[in-house]
């Protein structure tokens, strides 16, 4: 089942497993910017009320800048709406906060709560000696895995299972001061929340037989005591991590859960997606591979390249708070309004040949970690350790080369690989 009439359909997350469908993003781009989506029933989920796709780079930045137009607080951020008992619940994640309108100071008794706070508190983490402990540490991680996987594997290897998820569950956990003997728990709840569309991760489902929304307070009790009690510890022993940081500060217990659900989810999969994604493309493109090979292009500029053909987020649903007009749509006060990043990222009128990837492209104004307010609080530390594996890959491997078709995460929202076979040529 898809849209009526002419109107491509970008919502069914099961085109995703084919990769990002460009033509229709295209057409879209083109001929219908901001294009009215049906919500249908699909893979378990109920129908909803329908979106508008917002698909034009200008559009897409316009919608995550405007946060007073288009609120990430009214609806929250996920395609699917809430189940309205457990909106006020989602409500308390940063993520689906709106900036205070006047100057930032703690929200009071029935007022939205303000992302802003909440950002400065997490953002105190960063300092520059953890990001260069960081880098030192994630650099040797990189080199160990991917040895690792040369003895393991041989010549051919899924770079997914021995390589990029390790490294960014691991990285996770020391950014987090988490013990590597609890990745396990990470990991499967990063699955739980990121893959619930997917076949390979059925949904829980509730006493009548609906699917359970991974985002409630049921299905995240087990991570929030698990957060409780490593804030606990780190009080009473406190280490160079993160969790000591926000342990110490001003939060709220329940800020401070969602503020590890949300490290814990989007700091782990925005490098887990987007590596796979970045190598896949170097594997399929050996001429621009040999230029970053070669040093002939920088890996600063690689990575950013990387991360416009291959986003680790599809899109984000904002809601208008207000009658509007986008590229000439009508837009009615509490429309879904969703922005498609993978488009946006190839939208001709911004990026000269969008579908050739050059690693030397300059000015690169992607939209993969967002924009506006909301741009994407980790982007730095993204960065960093896609830069480092590429690097230590390249000091591994002479060449990289596909040796079978990539396994594609089913999802309209997380831009995920679940196997990505290489033929690796090792250097002696």
């Amino acid at each position: 089942m898809g849209n009526t009439g002419d109107t491509p359909d970008v919502f069914d997350p099961r085109i995703y497993a084919a990769g990002i469908p460009h033509d229709r993003f295209r057409a879209l781009r083109d001929h219908r910017p901001v294009a009215r989506q049906e919500e249908y029933e699909v893979l378990g989920w109920p129908a909803g009320p329908g979106f508008w796709a917002v698909t034009r780079h200008a559009d897409v930045v316009r919608v995550l800048k405007d946060a007073a137009g288009f609120s990430s607080y009214l609806g929250a951020t996920q395609i699917r709406d809430p189940d309205p008992a457990d909106l006020p619940f989602i409500r308390r994640m940063m993520l689906n906060q709106d900036p205070a309108p006047g100057p930032a100071k703690p929200s009071g008794p029935g007022e939205p709560p303000h992302h802003g706070r909440l950002r400065r508190v997490v953002s105190r983490a960063f300092t520059p000696g953890r990001i260069e402990r960081f880098a030192t540490t994630a650099r040797g991680r990189a080199r160990e895995l991917l040895a690792a996987a040369r003895e393991s594997g041989g010549d051919e290897i899924d770079l997914v299972r021995t390589v990029t998820d390790d490294y960014a569950l691991l990285n996770l956990t020391d950014l987090l001061g988490v013990p590597a003997s609890d990745r396990g728990l990470l990991h499967a709840w990063t699955e739980r929340v990121i893959a619930y569309q997917d076949p390979d991760e059925p949904p829980v489902l509730d006493a009548a037989g609906r699917p359970v929304n991974p985002r409630s307070p049921a299905m995240l009790a087990d991570m929030f005591g698990y957060a409780r009690e490593l804030a606990a510890y780190k009080r009473a022993h406190p280490a160079d991590d993160i969790m000591t940081v926000l342990a110490e500060s001003e939060l709220l217990d329940a800020e401070l859960e969602m503020f590890f659900f949300l490290l814990t989810v989007a700091g782990n999969d925005t490098v887990r997606s987007a590596a796979p994604g970045g190598l896949l493309a170097l594997a399929e493109h050996p001429d621009e591979r040999g230029r970053l090979w070669r040093g002939e292009v920088g890996t600063g500029t690689a990575v950013d390249e990387l991360l416009r053909v291959h986003p680790p987020v599809l899109s984000f649903r904002r809601t208008a708070a207000r009658d509007t007009e986008l590229a000439g749509v009508r837009i009615a006060a509490g429309d879904k309004v969703v922005v498609f990043h993978a488009s946006a990222n190839h939208d001709e009128r911004v990026f000269a040949d969008p579908h050739r990837i050059d690693l030397a492209r300059s000015p690169n104004p992607h939209v993969s970690f967002g924009d506006g307010p909301h741009v994407c609080l980790g982007a730095h530390f993204a960065r960093l350790q896609l830069r480092l594996l590429y690097e230590e890959t390249r000091t591994a491997c002479a060449d990289l080369e596909p040796a079978g078709a990539p396994r594609r995460l089913v999802s309209n929202f997380i831009n995920g690989i679940k196997t990505l076979p290489v033929r690796a040529h090792w250097r002696a």
